[in-house]
């Protein structure tokens, strides 16, 4: 009986130390160079922000559903796969953040293989399929498909539900930049250069009256679509002011169209066009600034079929189309292609 008893209780001591499963994820590791004292861990219907120490460690925990994240330094980022009861640590830096990341610990091979994936695609994807006909636009995405397909085929042991994200990742990614860029191959196939430029007339200048595009004839016009609530648009302001003033001397005037609209001002025209007038003047804009009259549905917003901004496009002295879907003044292509037509 004593046996027993001393059994029984062996059994129930050992059940008391056995730890539950981790309800939630451990996330450490070194950042060197780091650009701020966060690290932003999100998705969709979560955000954690932990700190980031002056040495660039840190160390927090995260409960979370299975899932895809991203995490950012405050200037870079990377895909993150996380898991309850995951304890990674991530070593990285920012200098060479891509090829630098690293994971260890429980879950590091779901993340190490999220981050050769990254390498891969940066690879596959960095290139101008623009310049592509569309055939060559459609054996090119289907050589990338082939090739990611197989990569993450040859990873078996992947977590299964990271292994269904990223397959329906891929084939969206694939279509996506298939009816991007056949979108630029096909604007580019309609308005080829020396095609006379679709026009606009008598649109509203921030400085008075009104401009159209035949009032710039003789010299070369880029012309930038922006609005006031765009982001990406405003990004581009301090290169395309330096554009300007590099170029102040040279034969090309630089037009800036706004298509603000009354459904991203309250509904309002009137705070439309006032939103607009306060920018340019806030940010102090130079070049030729005009307001397309109806935003969006514009003739010349619609004849150069554009659906998203920023966009610019280059306009030569006759009034014909040089590049309708020119660089971006961040672009250092811009300046080349600049410094041989001038």
């Amino acid at each position: 009986m004593k046996r027993l008893l001393v059994i029984a209780l062996a059994v129930l001591i050992t059940s008391c130390n056995d730890e539950a499963p981790k309800d939630y994820v451990t996330l450490s590791g070194t950042i060197t160079n780091p650009n701020s004292d966060s690290l932003i861990v999100a998705n969709r219907i979560f955000k954690k922000v932990i700190a980031v120490n002056s040495d660039g460690t840190f160390s927090d925990t995260l409960k979370v559903t299975p899932a895809m994240y991203f995490f950012n330094d405050g200037s870079e980022g990377a895909a993150i796969f996380l898991r309850n009861g995951y304890d990674l640590e991530i070593t990285l830096d920012t200098e060479r953040f891509d090829e630098s990341l690293q994971y260890s610990g429980e879950g590091a091979d779901n993340n190490n293989f999220l981050a050769e994936k990254a390498l891969k695609e940066e690879a596959l994807f960095d290139k101008d399929f623009s310049k592509m006909d569309m055939a060559g636009l459609e054996s090119a995405m289907e050589q990338a498909a082939n090739q990611l397909g197989t990569f993450i085929e040859s990873k078996p042991e992947l977590d299964s539900v990271l292994s269904t994200v990223v397959k329906m990742e891929l084939e969206e990614n694939i279509k996506s930049l298939k009816g991007y860029y056949g979108g630029m191959i096909a604007l580019r196939e309609a308005f080829p250069p020396g095609t006379p430029s679709p026009a606009f007339e008598n649109y509203e200048n921030f400085k008075g009256g009104t401009t159209s595009l035949s009032d710039l004839k003789g010299s070369y016009v880029y012309v930038d679509i922006w609005a006031t609530w765009c982001a990406p648009c405003k990004a581009e302001i301090p290169y395309l002011k330096e554009l300007e003033a590099d170029m102040e001397d040279e034969n090309i005037t630089f037009v800036s169209l706004s298509i603000d609209d009354d459904r991203t001002h309250q509904g309002s025209w009137e705070q439309a066009k006032a939103d607009w007038k306060a920018m340019v003047a806030d940010k102090e804009l130079g070049g030729v600034q005009i307001m397309a009259p109806n935003g969006w549905q514009s003739q010349f917003v619609q004849d150069y079929r554009i659906q998203g901004i920023p966009r610019f496009l280059l306009i030569d002295p006759d009034g014909n189309v040089v590049d309708p879907n020119a660089p971006r003044p961040s672009d250092p292509e811009l300046r080349k292609m600049l410094a041989k037509l001038m």
